[in-house]
């Protein structure tokens, strides 16, 4: 009894540090960008959102947005699905499955404005894709060019979210299941999609919103096209910037964040926990491997040929133009001090990022999976996942610009770390959530494996 007393006040010390972070980092900011979108200065109004419905292009932003986010949310764990079933599901040989493993997660190491130009030298007019057929498959810019610039950017997410769920997914039930008499897609709806439905809310919310906010790819390939991260931009950042207007866009976009929370809080119910998992023979089938090999293999290659061309045009002299291969561009960039420079901070900037931000993740899940001294914390806490989620990374920042202004953290390394870590909260969040709730799994395979029961 007192240990589990010494681990409650421990656990409560835990949770009193990220919400006093939360509540500084994130409550505190959000609050200062929703009292710019109510006030003029001298009072309280709403005519800044009355400017933003007057606004003739911004139910078209509203809308593209939506749609192209959406499409681009069931498009992305559709094929997060397929590789992680290949990983997990079939028989397909072990280095294939980590190639696979490995290759889904490869776009995330770059930003997205990269995706978009990507898409440029691949399909673009003078494209290395365009000129390999010798002509332009599809106009790249609008909905076209979004949909595939978004789905490279938000597969990783997806697949990590659902390659890990599958992983603590007991497949004896499938065995129980056909033992029943139940057919091959009763049995694949009951023990395989039904116990992800959680996690399949989850991807979908993940791209969707990532999408929703990004502006690096609607930079690149947006072309005309009206979106509101643009818009949101122009208010905020633009030629003539009314942090205002743009706050008044900003908390819009953070209303569907709303939605998101009740619609996971109801597939919770739907999320099944092992005791411990059973270690079974995948059955064979050759031709289930082969069309989910292949599957993979399109998917992965179709995105690293699109991304390829990133690799192959700094050592072309002058692309497309002059393709001689020269190392000329390699040697400006390394040559110039102010780019060194910038590359160390930013590689600085991301290891303590990671590091801290480790730290807040595990700290917030083991409140949240692990504790059972308050199931309400971890609700908080999986409501802050959700809402760090929706909150694009260029309002973060504008938010941490009008609370911190004029503070001794203004200019420093901490608010880039600190704005980070809230930006990024949420996929580490639900990851390690999900790992340390079906933790028992693992002691269970344990115990199998060394022919003895854990507790």
């Amino acid at each position: 009894m007192a240990k589990q007393r010494q681990g409650t006040l421990e656990l409560k010390f835990i949770f009193l540090l990220l919400a006093i972070i939360f509540v500084i980092f994130l409550l505190f900011p959000m609050l200062m960008i929703a009292i710019q979108s109510l006030s003029s200065g001298q009072e309280m109004t709403t005519n800044f959102y009355g400017e933003i419905f007057a606004k003739p292009g911004f139910g078209k932003a509203l809308t593209n947005s939506i749609v192209v986010s959406s499409l681009s949310g069931v498009l992305t764990t559709i094929l997060a699905f397929i590789l992680a079933y290949a990983v997990n599901y079939t028989n397909i040989h072990k280095r294939i499955k980590k190639s696979i493993a490995a290759l889904a997660v490869l776009p995330m190491f770059l930003p997205t404005i990269t995706y978009g130009f990507a898409i440029i030298y691949s399909f673009g007019k003078q494209g290395l894709i365009t000129m390999l057929l010798g002509k332009q498959p599809f106009e790249i810019y609008g909905y076209s060019g979004l949909l595939i610039g978004y789905v490279i950017y938000t597969l990783p997410i997806s697949f990590m979210l659902i390659n890990n769920t599958m992983g603590y997914i007991d497949k004896k039930f499938m065995i129980v299941s056909r033992a029943m008499g139940d057919n091959r897609f009763r049995s694949f709806m009951t023990t395989v999609i039904t116990p992800l439905l959680g996690t399949f809310a989850a991807s979908f919310i993940q791209s969707f919103f990532l999408s929703f906010t990004d502006y690096g790819i609607p930079t690149s390939v947006g072309g005309n096209m009206d979106l509101i991260a643009n818009m949101l931009y122009n208010e905020m950042l633009g030629s003539l910037p009314n942090f205002h207007t743009g706050s008044a866009v900003a908390v819009m976009m953070l209303l569907p964040s709303i939605i998101s929370i009740l619609l996971l809080t109801f597939l919770e119910r739907y999320n099944i926990r092992y005791s411990k998992i059973s270690t079974i023979e995948i059955p064979k089938n050759r031709a289930r491997d082969s069309v989910f090999t292949g599957l993979s293999l399109l998917i992965l290659v179709t995105v690293l040929l699109i991304l390829a061309v990133i690799f192959i045009v700094p050592f072309a002299k002058s692309w497309p133009y002059a393709l001689t291969p020269t190392l000329d561009h390699i040697k400006v960039a390394l040559g110039d001090e102010s780019l060194i420079g910038v590359y160390q901070n930013s590689l600085l900037a991301a290891i303590l990022t990671a590091a801290l931000g480790t730290l807040v993740v595990y700290g917030a899940t083991l409140i949240s999976a692990r504790s059972r001294f308050s199931h309400s914390l971890g609700k908080i806490l999986d409501s802050v996942a959700l809402v760090t989620n929706t909150i694009p990374g260029m309002v973060l920042g504008v938010a941490f610009l009008l609370a911190f202004k004029g503070t001794q953290i203004q200019n420093t390394f901490f608010i880039i770390i600190i704005c980070n870590i809230v930006h990024f909260f949420s996929s580490p969040y639900l990851m390690m959530k999900n790992s340390l709730e079906k933790i028992e799994c693992l002691l269970g395979k344990y115990g199998q494996a060394h022919g003895r029961q854990l507790v």
